[in-house]
């Protein structure tokens, strides 16, 4: 059986050759069926130009049937262990690189299937970024999320740390000519492999380096939120429009797939239309002198840091966009955490059709990241919804006199590594963001609206905007 594969492979390897009559003639004779081989020979050589003409997916590798498990490996020391043939499995292997590799069936209908073999782009091929800013989210999310990307790669790194510059760039393998100061973040220009910038920055700065980064013709993923004010998302917007490139806010969530499930979930009016969303996200601060404590550098506390996953997302669930909204803000006096910045605000939302969104987020509690759709004859509760992992979805209906509570269980993906694939999909297939700028802008909006009304202690009416997904672009495709 081993001189059965040692001629198909060396048949494969010559599939759009002539495989010599000595090659041929020297495996035969030693004990090879002849008509197997020439059988094989003509069957590879017939298929092989109509599989690359029609981009066909051949079947290569031995069925486990005909393996010869019958054999024994010596080792050094003349020691004997059971062993069989190698030899490579089922699959059907595309000439299409974009398309997944095949492999042969082995789990049953009765347990959830796999997902497609990974299918990463070529090194060469993928999108390079240029990452500004070697905070806790570059160094602790960001870059190694890169490893767990198929279309993206960091190629360079802006920093005002030429320490910290020097380090991460060794430990990713970025060219030490590929790094820059804030002062040098221009000469991105003159970088071939940068195609895209991915601004991780204090609030604060956001406009100014999205602007700058626009001027380079680099495309632009910036940071949420987007910048301190609708009035600097609309600045951000028109320079990169002017500048003819794409810009794109890093909304992790609506690339996560347990909120996508659930988004599906409730416009599939899987338990009848929605009519109530209740929103937490919260955490415990301890750093007064951190920039999210500075409200030159964060715009605001809570609400833009942690509180805009509750806006932002329940927009994406009911894919409408809220007509009014009623806050209330607290902080606790003589804090030193909260001089500048809200420590609380709760809010809620109405949504075209009565739904009504509460939301609550505090930068002084212990870490509570949820939220619940109730509809009409059920609930979605997603657990740590806006964490970087850890989601736990659970739905609630009646069937009869039976309540029944369900856990779903989705496979994960990285958050980061889905957000900055869909970006060089865009990049490579010249196509709008899902989660472009005017989103953004829409909850800096938002946002400012609900500021006005825990000023000033009534409903603030918001803008009508008809149609579904009013800011979005295409959906991203599923890996």
């Amino acid at each position: 059986m081993a001189l059965t594969n040692e001629l198909l492979n060396t048949v494969l390897r010559h599939a759009s050759q002539e495989v010599s009559r000595k090659e041929f003639l020297s495996l035969a004779g030693r004990g090879l069926a002849v008509g197997v081989a020439a059988t094989t020979l003509a069957s590879c050589q017939s298929g092989t130009p109509d599989a690359k003409a029609a981009d066909a997916t051949p079947t290569t590798g031995t069925p486990a049937s005909e393996v010869d498990v019958a054999t024994t490996y010596t080792a050094q020391g003349g020691q004997k262990v059971p062993s069989s043939e190698a030899v490579s499995p089922p699959a059907k292997v595309p000439a299409d690189e974009s398309k997944p590799i095949e492999l042969e069936a082995w789990k049953s209908d009765v347990d959830p299937k796999s997902g497609a073999v990974p299918t990463p782009m070529p090194p060469d091929k993928r999108v390079g970024y240029a990452l500004v800013g070697l905070g806790h989210l570059t160094l602790e999310e960001l870059l190694p999320a890169f490893g767990e990307c198929k279309k993206s790669k960091p190629v360079a790194l802006v920093s005002g740390s030429p320490e910290k510059l020097k380090k991460v760039a060794a430990q990713y393998g970025i060219k030490p000519e590929s790094c820059y100061s804030y002062q040098d973040y221009e000469k991105l220009k003159d970088n071939p492999e940068v195609q895209a910038i991915y601004i991780v920055l204090p609030n604060s700065l956001h406009a100014e380096y999205v602007i700058r980064g626009a001027k380079t013709g680099k495309h632009i993923l910036c940071e949420k939120p987007m910048a301190n004010s609708a009035r600097e998302c609309e600045l951000m917007i028109d320079a990169c429009k002017k500048a003819g490139v794409k810009l794109m806010v890093a909304y992790r969530i609506q690339y996560e797939p347990y909120n996508r499930q659930v988004r599906d979930m409730v416009r599939d009016e899987k338990f009848g239309k929605p009519k109530y969303i209740e929103a937490q996200n919260s955490q415990s601060s301890a750093n007064p002198d951190h920039w999210r404590h500075k409200k030159a550098l964060a715009g605001g506390g809570a609400l833009p840091d942690i509180g805009l996953y509750c806006l932002n997302t329940s927009r994406f669930l009911l894919g409408t966009e809220p007509t009014e909204v009623f806050a209330y803000m607290h902080s606790t006096p003589g804090n030193p955490l909260f001089k500048e910045v809200e420590e609380m605000m709760s809010w809620q939302m109405r949504f075209p059709d009565g739904v009504i969104v509460n939301c609550v987020t505090h930068y002084n509690t212990h870490d509570s990241r949820f939220y619940r759709v109730s509809a009409e004859r059920g609930w979605l509760h997603l657990d740590n919804a806006y964490a970087y992992q850890g989601q736990r979805l659970q739905t609630s209906h009646a069937e009869g006199k039976a309540k029944l509570q369900n856990q779903i269980t989705i496979p994960t993906k990285n958050q980061f590594a889905a957000e900055m694939d869909h970006f060089s999909e865009c990049i490579l297939e010249n196509k709008e963001p899902h989660t472009p700028g005017e989103e953004g802008l829409q909850d800096h909006r938002i946002m400012e609206a609900i500021y006005q009304s825990a000023r000033e202690g009534r409903p603030v009416k918001l803008t009508a905007v008809k149609g579904m997904d009013a800011f979005r672009g295409p959906e991203p495709k599923e890996a």
